[in-house]
């Protein structure tokens, strides 16, 4: 697995970039915005970098099905088995409309419930996150490739990061209620979980709806890191495939 799953980062890296690019040239655009049927948002940016996905799994990992978001929308939902690639072309089309540059390509590998590989890539701030469970995980920005790992948590308390567009305040203050908290900060998109794998952050509670392909990249990444995401309600690890592809709410961290 870890020979295999090491080569499959190298391949999909390329496919990763170029799939930013198309987002990026749209971005210098003035694009414009319609709405799915579920009422959110989505850009030429969207279906043009999932199209490029698609085509690039179908050489790089032929016959394993592909759970893509533009393409679900669509209605076109593979039948998915132990094994499966789940996709979010353009994760934080928010903060692509609104022009902030947080916002991702994710491509992650499902096997058995469990994410095992995940690349998140942020082409408008240069960032690169890949992991492989049982390889390791890593950045790359201007600084060069590097290993990455979850930190423990600093004496001072946790970093906490939470969602630019979709936050609850509310919520959130309840559920880091009795724990010390150094910081709260917000991002858009898969980043938050790339953060706390990075041990630039700690916690990263979600407490509303999200999606697999949302997520799926990131968890790869964390999980690869040391960190794990977990299901409020019971604290299980977060498994996919689901029916739906929902997400119950769930907690993102690093070392206890």
């Amino acid at each position: 697995m870890n020979t295999s799953a090491a080569a499959l980062l190298e391949q999909l890296t390329p496919l990763m970039r170029d799939a930013g690019q198309v987002i990026m040239d749209i971005y210098a655009t003035d694009f414009d915005v319609t709405k799915k049927g579920d009422e959110s948002p989505v850009t030429q940016a969207d279906q043009k970098a999932e199209t490029v996905i698609l085509a690039g799994l179908a050489k790089i990992a032929p016959g394993v099905p592909v759970v893509a978001e533009e393409a679900v929308a669509a209605g076109n939902i593979p039948d998915v088995s132990d094994r499966f690639f789940l996709v979010d072309p353009l994760d934080g089309t928010k903060e692509f409309i609104s022009r902030n540059g947080e916002f991702t390509v994710n491509i992650a590998l499902i096997e058995h419930g469990k994410p095992v590989l995940g690349l998140v890539y942020a082409p408008a701030i240069g960032r690169m996150f890949t992991g492989a469970v049982g390889v390791g995980a890593w950045v790359e920005d201007k600084d060069g490739k590097r290993a990455i790992q979850c930190r423990a948590v600093p004496a001072e308390g946790l970093t906490v990061v939470a969602s630019r567009s979709h936050g609850d305040e509310t919520a959130l203050d309840a559920f880091l209620g009795g724990r010390k908290v150094a910081s709260r900060t917000n991002a858009g998109s898969s980043l938050k979980l790339c953060l706390v794998a990075a041990g630039e952050a700690d916690l990263y509670p979600r407490l509303g709806r999200t999606m697999e392909w949302d997520i799926a990249a990131g968890d790869a990444v964390l999980r690869a890191a040391g960190g794990r995401v977990t299901v409020v309600a019971d604290g299980a690890d977060l498994r996919y495939g689901k029916p739906g592809f929902d997400n119950p709410h769930f907690a993102a961290s690093g070392l206890a």
